[in-house]
């Protein structure tokens, strides 16, 4: 017969008490992120139906020079705007793109404005081989004319990758400001605007390309990390039933020795 006093002493209350806060711990921390993955979702939701509404609404003029200071992606991002002016067209500068219509550049115009301000208008796109000012000729537009489009905010440096090298004529973002240096301009605005699809002369540039889309994949995190602690606090109930079994199974010092007593006879 096996001796009783080689089974498994039952866990110590110390060692209980520690597993069960660490795991009350956790189990408050996977809720935690799955109730800012929930508020998160709403914002994103009202982030989206923001930028819907923006999109489809009446052009309005984009922010005047004294209000620049208050210019932000929150209160101005994709507002569909309008502006009249003249085209800088000697101080365009093209930008790498990749679009649902190839790889290409971006044609970054500053118009002219009648307040003595400029700004920066993405008039589309251009495939690689249209890059020469030569082939985009037809589409250059000179005197007056009015732009209709979405605000855009600045894009500083370059993109993720790789970063702008204005010495050598490399850009890889829109960087209103570098551009702007980089042409001897002043009195540029710290946005630009995306043309909209109205036909360029000639067919180039391809404007109306801004993608708006925002992922949203909160929902599913919600869900990811409520489960888990739904997971955890499971397991932690079953540690917990499993310690009180033993605790009620263990005999005590009394019983230890007289049943070592009985077995020996």
């Amino acid at each position: 017969m096996s001796n009783p006093e080689s089974a498994p002493p039952p866990r110590s209350r110390l060692s209980l008490a520690i597993l069960s806060v660490i795991g009350l711990l956790l189990v408050a921390g996977l809720l935690a992120l799955g109730t800012w993955q929930v508020k998160r979702l709403s914002w994103k939701l009202d982030l989206i139906a923001r930028v819907e509404e923006r999109i489809h609404a009446t052009p309005v003029p984009p922010p005047s020079h004294s209000d620049w200071a208050n210019v932000g992606a929150a209160r101005d991002e994709y507002r569909r705007v309008r502006v009249r002016g003249r085209f800088l067209n000697d101080k365009e500068t093209l930008v790498y793109a990749a679009t649902e219509l190839g790889a290409g550049y971006w044609v970054m115009t500053p118009l002219a404005l009648n307040d003595g301000t400029t700004v920066f208008v993405n008039r589309g796109f251009v495939p690689a081989e249209k890059r020469a000012p030569a082939t985009q000729s037809p589409g250059r537009i000179t005197g007056d004319t009015t732009v209709t489009g979405l605000m855009r905010m600045d894009e500083p440096e370059g993109s993720l990758l790789r970063s702008n090298k204005p010495r050598e004529e490399r850009w890889y973002s829109r960087d209103v400001g570098a551009i702007a240096a980089a042409r001897g301009l002043s009195g540029v605005a710290p946005y630009f605007i995306d043309a909209d699809a109205t036909p360029n002369p000639g067919g180039l540039p391809v404007g109306g390309l801004t993608r708006v889309a925002f992922s949203n994949n909160h929902l599913v995190y919600a869900v990811t990390w409520y489960c888990l602690a739904a997971m955890t606090a499971a397991m932690l109930i079953f540690f917990w039933r499993s310690a009180t079994r033993d605790d009620r199974g263990a005999p005590g010092e009394h019983g230890k020795r007289n049943l070592h007593d009985r077995c020996s006879r």
